[in-house]
């Protein structure tokens, strides 16, 4: 059963307010940063304000998460029960700072990147001479015990 509205609103404030703080933002800042006035801003944090979507918006850019996420807060959407989204999970964790949120899903994606790039039947399948998620033997280094040795900058091997 949906909840009543006054509770989705501040809710939605409650949320909005945690997820300042846990981006180390003032109230004052994130008002500036989302281009909305200070009062307003208040006012939605404690559930007094129905922000518009336009609104929602403009907090989560500010904010640094999906507007997905506060649309869903709001019950402008329903919630995705279809496959999780990892970066957006890693978005929403109060327990991270920015910066390692942000570290978190440059790698999470780069990952997803280097993972299309593969064959159907994942690494082993490659053929020989392609990359796969660790990049080529070059572009590592060489490996411990490797016969070839580590590789220089021009692609030979260190004698």
């Amino acid at each position: 059963m949906p909840k009543q509205l006054p509770d989705r609103w501040l809710d939605l404030g409650a949320f909005i307010r945690d997820q300042r703080s846990s981006s180390r933002l003032s109230l004052r800042r994130l008002s500036e940063l989302a281009g909305i006035s200070n009062p307003y801003l208040s006012q939605i944090e404690r559930g007094l304000r129905r922000p518009s979507a336009e609104i929602l918006q403009q907090i989560a850019k500010a904010l640094r998460i999906s507007a997905e996420t506060l649309y869903v807060q709001a019950g402008i959407l329903e919630p995705d029960d279809s496959e999780p989204d990892l970066a957006r999970c890693i978005l929403a964790d109060r327990r991270l700072t920015e910066d390692q949120k942000q570290a978190l899903v440059r790698v999470y994606l780069s990952f997803l990147r280097d993972n299309e790039r593969l064959p159907p039947d994942g690494p082993e399948a490659a053929p020989p001479g392609t990359t796969g998620p660790g990049g080529s033997r070059a572009e590592r280094g060489g490996a411990a015990g490797d016969a070839e040795g580590p590789a220089t900058s021009d692609g030979g091997a260190l004698a």
